[in-house]
C-alpha cells in the first residue's frame, strides 16, 4: 500500500494566497512564498500552487511568483491555473513546477491531456475537476467553478485517466470551505474506478476528517487550505495521529 500523501494548497489571487468558502468569499491567507517554505519545513509531501483566476480572467499564471516559491521548497510542486498550452506547460517546468494541474482548458479541449502526457510523460499531468453536487449528480464546472458544463464527474475522470493524466485532484465546491469533512462517497467511487490516484479537496475542518478521506474515501491524497494556513492544524501532528489510527504516511 501507497503512503498517503498531506498536500497544503495555495489558492493565489493578485499574487496573495487566498481562503474562500464555496469558491466566494475569499480572505487573505498569507505570503504564498513564506507559506510553501514553512510547509516544506513542517513535513508537507507536496504543495500546489492555483491561480484561482487565470482562467476566468484570460491570462497566464505568474510565472516569476512560481519561481519565488520553487526556490524555496524542497517537495514535489504542481502548479495550475490559466494553462492552455504545451508552451505553457513547458513555462512553468522551467520555473520550478514538477507537475501542473489542468481543469477549464482540459475540459474546452480534452485532447490537451494527451500532448501534455505525451510530451512531458503522465506524471506531470494533474487534471483538476471542480465538480457540484446538483440533484445527486456531480457536475463538472470551468472557470473556478463559475461555468456549469455537460460533463460529470465519473465519466470525465476516466477519460481524463484515459487520456494520458497521472493523477485526478477532485474539489468538492459543495464542501469547500465549510470544513465538515471530505466528499468520501463521490471519492470512493473515483478510487474504484481509477488506477491513477486520487487527490481529495474541499472540507477538511479536522484530523478526522483526514482520516476518513483515507479509510472511506480511499483517496490517495488530501489537499486542503485554510485549516493550514490559520495553523487550525499542523501538520507533524496531522501525520502523527494518522499513524496512531493505523494509517500508512510519509
Amino acid at each position: 500500500m501507497l503512503a498517503k500523501r498531506i498536500i497544503p494548497c495555495l489558492d493565489i489571487k493578485d499574487g496573495k494566497t487566498v481562503k474562500g468558502i464555496n469558491f466566494i468569499n475569499f480572505r487573505d491567507a498569507g505570503d504564498p512564498v513564506e507559506l510553501g517554505a514553512q510547509y516544506s519545513a513542517q513535513g508537507a509531501d507536496e504543495l500546489v500552487f492555483l491561480d484561482i483566476t487565470a482562467s476566468h480572467e484570460g491570462r497566464k499564471t505568474f510565472v516569476d511568483l512560481v519561481k519565488r516559491v520553487a526556490a524555496n521548497i524542497n517537495i514535489p510542486f504542481t502548479v495550475g491555473g490559466g494553462i492552455n498550452e504545451l508552451s505553457d506547460v513547458d513555462r512553468l517546468l522551467n520555473a520550478g513546477a514538477d507537475k501542473v494541474s489542468i481543469n477549464s482548458a482540459a475540459l474546452r479541449n480534452p485532447q490537451l491531456i494527451e500532448d501534455i502526457a505525451k510530451n512531458f510523460g503522465s506524471q506531470v499531468c494533474v487534471v483538476a475537476i471542480d465538480g457540484n453536487e446538483e440533484n445527486n449528480e456531480w457536475i463538472c464546472y470551468l472557470n473556478g467553478g463559475r461555468i456549469p458544463t455537460e460533463k460529470r464527474l465519473f465519466s470525465w475522470a476516466k477519460e481524463a485517466e484515459e487520456r494520458g493524466a497521472g493523477e485526478i485532484l477532485f474539489t468538492s465546491m459543495t464542501h469547500d470551505g465549510i470544513k465538515e469533512g471530505y466528499p468520501n462517497d463521490a471519492l470512493a467511487i473515483l478510487s474504484e474506478t481509477l488506477k491513477i490516484p486520487v487527490i481529495a479537496s474541499g472540507g477538511a475542518g479536522k484530523k478526522e476528517h483526514f482520516k476518513d478521506a483515507f479509510a472511506i474515501g480511499k483517496a490517495d491524497a488530501a489537499l486542503a487550505a485554510s485549516v493550514f494556513h490559520f495553523g487550525e492544524i499542523k501538520i507533524p501532528e496531522l501525520k502523527q495521529y494518522l499513524k496512531q489510527e493505523g494509517i500508512i504516511v510519509r
